[in-house]
């Protein structure tokens, strides 16, 4: 008998998810193959090398499989998840060499693990609603959320850094995500 995985010819993530959970092996490979560039790329922003993005991204993908970690379809999508678990992993490499990301975020694709045209161009899409919504924000809050996402800063951290109070940090990124998430469809 063929599992759903193996009878949909381009199976969806929650397809894919649930070939995961009945531990098979092409689940996880396609779901890599989807998502994996994406989880690199996070990582790559925030570590700035890419050998520690790669061990980053095999964490992350290691403990789904594990089911040391579990995604719950009721709390967003799965490349949102992805996108905290790529990017939570990255700031703990940080925090344990003791360092922030420097320099400018890597400007292209590095290696040969191209993904599909399909998925290039639903990535760029959505790099591109991404990057317009964060430019309509005003500038405080935009700045307040690229210092916590790209620099890993606590909100404390932030406010210091900013020299605002930390209530207004606070409730400059809650406004900011708020107008994020209502932009995006409910997807931020």
């Amino acid at each position: 008998m063929l599992s759903a995985l193996e009878r949909e010819a381009s199976p969806s993530d929650a397809v894919l998810l649930a070939g995961l959970e009945a531990r098979e092996v092409s689940a996880l490979d396609a779901l890599y193959l989807r998502h994996g560039g994406y989880a690199l790329g996070v990582a790559h922003r925030i570590l700035r090398d890419r050998a520690e993005a790669e061990e980053v991204v095999q964490d992350v993908f290691l403990q789904l499989w594990n089911a040391t970690v579990r995604y719950d379809p009721r709390r967003g999508r799965f490349t949102s998840w992805l996108f905290v678990m790529a990017r939570n992993r990255a700031l703990d490499r940080l925090r344990q060499r003791g360092s922030r990301p420097q320099g400018e975020p890597p400007t292209g694709r590095e290696g040969s693990d191209e993904p599909g045209a399909e998925t290039r161009l639903l990535e760029a899409e959505r790099r591109r609603r991404v990057i317009e919504a964060l430019a309509r924000l005003p500038g405080s809050q935009r700045e307040a959320l690229e210092l916590s996402f790209y620099r890993g800063l606590t909100q404390s951290e932030i406010a210091r850094e900013t020299g605002e109070a930390l209530g207004t940090v606070k409730s400059r990124m809650s406004r900011a995500m708020a107008t994020l998430r209502e932009a995006l469809g409910g997807t931020a």
